[in-house]
């Protein structure tokens, strides 16, 4: 079905574009939103409002988005993540923790704005693009460092003495090394 847009719509056309639509999609979704009218020459002549509006809206927000770009140039951010003794992760750092540092320093990014190739697993520095539209990519130095709790922390746990645990556990009457009740009748 041929649907004269009113408004942008991603993946299927920009406001004031005539497109090929499912019937269902149009009818169901996009004409009931006011999204979408048949293409006559009166709403012909009636979406040019629409089409101008749309276009001041996406100038705002590709000046918004290329001000971002600009405030995020050069920008370094720190994540402290477990690890062991070499160095590996115990987890990993992926774009969700990446984006979370980011904003709280400030910055509006999303999860699915950060390209990845792979999550980080080691203490490491990597520079991770940030992709805002096709032609407006910043690069961020992610900065992945050991995690420090109150202070050090050992690298390997020591087991807990014999006594310790028996010592604890009298305290409260439990494990008085009876393994079983003893009945005389």
């Amino acid at each position: 079905m041929k649907l004269l847009l009113r408004r942008d719509i991603p993946k299927v056309g920009l406001a004031g574009e005539v497109v090929e639509v499912k019937e269902g999609y149009a009818r169901n979704y996009l004409i009931p939103h006011h999204m979408g009218v048949e293409p006559t020459k009166a709403n012909l002549k009636m979406v040019e409002e629409d089409k101008r509006r749309a276009e001041e809206e996406r100038r705002q927000r590709r000046s918004q988005i290329e001000e971002r770009v600009k405030r995020m140039h050069n920008v370094e951010v720190t994540i402290a993540a477990a690890c062991n003794a070499e160095g590996h992760l115990y987890g990993s750092v992926g774009p969700r923790e990446i984006s979370t540092a980011l904003r709280d320093e400030g910055h509006d990014v999303e999860v699915k704005q950060i390209q990845l190739q792979e999550p980080i697993k080691r203490l490491d520095t990597v520079t991770v693009p940030v992709i805002f539209a096709d032609d407006l990519v910043v690069e961020v130095k992610v900065w992945v460092v050991r995690e420090t709790a109150s202070g050090d922390f050992e690298e390997e746990p020591r087991e807990r003495e014999p006594e310790q645990a028996n010592r604890k556990a009298d305290d409260y009457g439990y494990g008085n090394h009876i393994d079983a009740l003893e009945t005389d009748l």
